[in-house]
């Protein structure tokens, strides 16, 4: 367990090169904002026990923190670089005796088992600070760490301040830190503003610290896209597309046949059975359960809160959301069902909808066991098809009237059907 460790995440920059108005921390990868996966890899390498987490906020600052509430926050009122962000703190960490981590909101790939590492190896140098390094092909955009003779890091420089010989410079700086409180704010304060930003920068404060003879110290990652920072809509694309082929290929070892990995989505917090096939261009959202044995697809969009059970055939062009599907049932094409609970072994027909919102709320469409839904049949919720009962094609179930078990009803409205007299 972690102790008397306290930590700074810097959340305060617009993200100018995003060309928006949402803050750069609430971006979405996989639905879910940037800020999200720092935080969980935070809590899973600390399991609960840092002294303290402070969100540095600036840009729409009060959008940050109503998404994050919880956590303890300080406002950078002029963003005037991270150097001065971390510097804003000081107040807040005047009680706090220990070590401090300082990383950027928008890094989704740190791992848990990389902050431990940091960690451990700052606690075992007793060093004033240890940084997260990566050596990558193309280091364009990243600060470069430079080192002297003997190996040790002497400063770090930004890209827009390399000469033509740094530029080829391959370890990185990725922007983890783990520092001794009172060696960070001695340097902190001994910052200077660049020339060329007018700003303060963070990674200034190595050259100071080794100037004061203070032992600084690194790890480096063994990924390097744990360096990935995300700066602009590029980013994000780039970033989506990793965690979605990570989820395919570990959903694959698990025995889920992915069709055309390349034109399939599948969330990262979506649950597949195996044996269950994903055909192309289908999309399972987020908060999605499919059993065994299932065929998905393609082109069939399932969106969040639907459960689908064993055996379950979902066609091309069918569309679920805050749905249930019980097995066997079959929903072959061009489909619609939101708000819906459907029974075991139903088939429902081509160009089924589920009118399920009367313009003030969402309704429920329940269609019970064994059920046969005919083509264009329309349900306008809330409204109940019994056990084994048939709706003829094009008919229209209106609200309330329910269909009754092992009955057929027919036409707009659907009625029950009467059996013919004898003559």
């Amino acid at each position: 367990m972690l102790k008397n460790i306290a930590c700074i995440i810097l959340a305060a920059g617009r993200g100018t090169r995003m060309k928006s108005e949402v803050p750069k921390v609430l971006q979405k990868v996989h639905r879910r904002p940037l800020l999200s996966f720092v935080l969980e890899a935070l809590e899973g390498a600390a399991a609960g026990s840092l002294s303290k987490k402070i969100l540095v906020v600036g840009y729409k600052d009060e959008i940050v923190k109503n998404a994050f509430r919880g956590l303890d926050s300080v406002t950078q009122t002029e963003l005037l670089g991270s150097g001065d962000a971390v510097r804003r703190t000081k107040s807040a960490l005047s009680k706090f005796k220990g070590d401090i981590l300082v990383l950027y909101g928008d890094t989704p790939f740190i791992r848990k088992e990389t902050i431990k590492e940091l960690i451990k190896k700052h606690t075992k140098e007793k060093a004033s600070c240890t940084l997260l390094s990566a050596n990558v092909k193309d280091p364009s955009g990243y600060g470069r760490i430079l080192r002297d003779d003997n190996d040790n890091i002497v400063k770090i420089i930004e890209e827009r301040d390399t000469s033509i010989y740094e530029k080829i410079i391959e370890e990185i700086n990725v922007g983890l830190y783990c520092f001794n409180k009172e060696d960070l704010f001695f340097g902190l304060g001994r910052l200077k503003i660049n020339a060329k930003k007018q700003e303060y920068y963070l990674t200034d404060i190595i050259e100071v610290l080794k100037k004061a003879n203070k032992k600084v110290t690194s790890v480096s990652c063994k990924n390097p896209i744990e360096a990935l920072g995300i700066n602009s809509k590029l980013d994000l694309a780039k970033a989506n597309s990793i965690i979605r082929k990570n989820v395919l290929e570990l959903l694959m070892l698990k025995g889920v046949t992915i069709v055309d990995p390349d034109s399939t989505f599948v969330n990262m917090n979506a649950r597949i059975g195996k044996d269950t096939v994903i055909h192309p261009h289908t999309i399972i959202e987020e908060g999605v359960t499919i059993g065994k044995k299932c065929e998905i697809g393609p082109f069939a969009r399932i969106r969040e809160q639907t459960t689908i059970d064993d055996g379950v055939e979902i066609g091309n062009f069918t569309e679920l959301v805050r749905t249930k599907i019980s097995s066997g049932t079959k929903i072959k094409h061009m489909t619609y069902l939101g708000d819906a609970e459907i029974g075991k072994n139903v088939n429902i027909g081509a160009g089924t909808i589920t009118a399920n919102f009367d313009g003030k709320s969402k309704n429920k469409t329940i269609i019970e066991d064994g059920s046969f839904i005919g083509v264009g049949s329309i349900f306008i919720a809330p409204v109940r098809v019994g056990c084994g009962a048939v709706v003829g094609a094009g008919s229209v179930v209106t609200k309330g009237k329910n269909v009754p078990p092992h009955k057929t009803v027919v036409g707009i409205p659907a009625r029950v059907l009467k059996k013919g007299r004898r003559k």
